[in-house]
C-alpha cells in the first residue's frame, strides 16, 4: 500500500498524516482502495479499507471525524470522530482525533497551527473555492482559536492539475483571468493555484506551505473522477495530533 506523505509536517514528531491511493485488495475490488460510501461500493468493503488505512497511521476509524461533502462553505468542529454532518470543513483541537479528506481531483488542503495545537482539514472543488471556504477556514481558526498566520504550516494534497481540468464558459466566468488558459470554445481552470494564492494572501509564509505537484489525473495510483468516472474510487487525506 503507497501512503502519500507531506514533507512540512515532518518536522513534527506529534502529526500523523496520510493520503491513501489505488490499491486493489483482490481482483473483485473495483474501486482499488476506495473510502467513500457515496459510491456504488460495498459499505462493508469501505468501512474494512477504512480499518486497514487508518491503523496503518496508528489510528482507530472511530476516532476519525470524516463528513459528507456537498462543494460548500460549511466548516464543522469536531470534538469526536464519526461523521460531523453535512459540510466541506473540519477543524478539531482534540489530541487523538483525526481528520478525514476525501478526494478524486478536488483539492484538500491540511491546516496544522503549531502554537495552538489546532489542525483542519478542507476539501474545495470549484464551487468551494468560488466560495472561499478555505479562506473562510483560516478565518475560523483564527478566530476560534487565535491562530495566527505565521503559525500555520499547510499541505496542499495532490489534485488535478489546470492542463487536465476543462471547464465551460459557465465555470469559467467566476474566476479571474489569471486562473484561466482559453482553449478553444472551453477553459483550463487552475483550483489548486487559487487555493494556494488565499494561503499567501492570508499571510502564511511560502516556507510553510507544501504544494504537492502530482496531478491526479496524470498519477494512474491516484484517484481521479475526470479520468475513471463512473469507475472512480475515492482517497482519503488524513491529519491528526497524537495524544501524549
Amino acid at each position: 500500500m503507497k501512503i502519500i506523505k507531506a514533507k512540512i509536517f515532518t518536522q513534527f514528531p506529534e502529526i500523523v498524516f496520510g493520503m491513501s491511493t489505488k490499491f486493489k485488495i483482490d481482483k473483485n475490488d473495483k474501486f482499488q482502495f476506495n473510502m467513500s460510501f457515496s459510491i456504488n461500493d460495498e459499505s462493508e468493503r469501505v468501512e474494512s479499507n477504512r480499518h486497514l488505512f487508518f491503523e496503518t497511521l496508528g489510528l482507530s476509524k472511530e476516532n476519525v471525524a470524516y463528513q459528507t461533502q456537498i462543494h460548500s462553505d460549511i466548516i464543522k468542529t469536531a470534538g469526536y470522530g464519526g461523521k460531523v454532518g453535512d459540510s466541506d470543513a473540519i477543524i478539531t483541537p482534540r489530541k487523538g482525533i483525526g481528520i478525514a479528506i476525501s478526494m478524486a481531483d478536488c483539492v484538500g488542503i491540511f491546516i496544522y497551527d503549531k502554537v495552538e495545537k489546532v489542525i483542519a482539514g478542507v476539501h474545495s472543488g470549484w464551487r468551494g473555492t468560488k466560495q472561499e471556504i478555505l479562506k473562510k477556514t483560516l478565518l475560523q481558526l483564527q478566530a476560534d482559536f487565535d491562530s495566527s498566520p505565521e503559525n500555520l504550516y499547510v499541505y496542499i494534497a495532490p489534485s488535478i492539475s489546470q492542463k487536465n481540468y476543462e471547464v465551460g464558459n459557465e465555470v469559467a466566468e467566476q474566476f479571474d483571468g489569471e486562473y484561466l488558459i482559453p482553449t478553444s470554445d472551453k477553459y483550463l481552470l487552475d483550483v489548486s493555484r487559487i487555493n494556494y494564492d488565499m494561503l499567501i494572501d492570508f499571510g502564511i509564509p511560502k516556507s510553510q506551505i507544501e504544494h504537492s505537484e502530482l496531478c491526479s489525473f496524470d498519477e494512474s495510483y491516484i484517484h481521479s473522477f475526470r479520468r475513471d468516472k463512473n469507475e472512480s474510487g475515492r482517497a482519503f487525506g488524513v491529519i491528526a495530533i497524537k495524544e501524549n
